[in-house]
């Protein structure tokens, strides 16, 4: 047999009013699966998924899009393991704006086992307004550390998230 990687892979392609799927079964049941929008913005479509292993390369694709989903993605909101983007959802997630996952970093919010950010809420965090079981920063809400101007400032962000519900 030879290498697998030096044949064109026969995708099983679909088309739709939303995009183009293409998939691809290995021999030994494992799936690889790319979702691409029609629709774009500038040069990046509206919606990029990918699942599995790229056959042409052997390697996991990168989700790129205004929304990207995939084990690794990159996009305006992005959803990966590896998630990078203005709001990012991961286990290692960066953002511009606000980063949920296991490590957040973030330009303004992030949530998560670990955070870092100037708003920064988990189980260790550090930034300017830190709420969290271990934390660093200016303004700490912690087990050891009660600072006032931490309490008012995340009793006032509770009550404005409450209020958008």
């Amino acid at each position: 047999m030879g290498n697998v990687l030096n044949q064109q892979p026969d995708y099983v392609i679909s088309q739709n009013a939303l995009g183009v799927t293409r998939k691809y079964l290995y021999e030994g049941g494992m799936l690889f699966r790319e979702f691409t929008s029609h629709w774009r913005l500038g040069v990046l479509p509206i919606v990029h998924i990918t699942m599995g292993i790229n056959p042409e390369t052997g390697k996991r694709l990168w989700a790129r899009g205004v929304i990207a989903v995939g084990r690794k993605a990159v996009g305006i909101i992005a959803i990966g393991q590896v998630a990078a983007g203005i709001i990012s959802i991961g286990q290692l997630s960066l953002a511009i704006v606000f980063a949920l996952g296991q490590l957040s970093i973030a330009g303004i919010f992030s949530a998560g086992q670990a955070a870092v950010s100037p708003i920064a809420i988990g189980q260790f965090a550090a930034g300017i307004y830190v709420l969290a079981q271990i934390g660093m920063g200016k303004y700490v809400l912690s087990m050891k550390t009660q600072d006032y101007e931490a309490i008012c400032f995340f009793k006032t962000l509770w009550l404005w998230c409450k209020n958008l519900i």
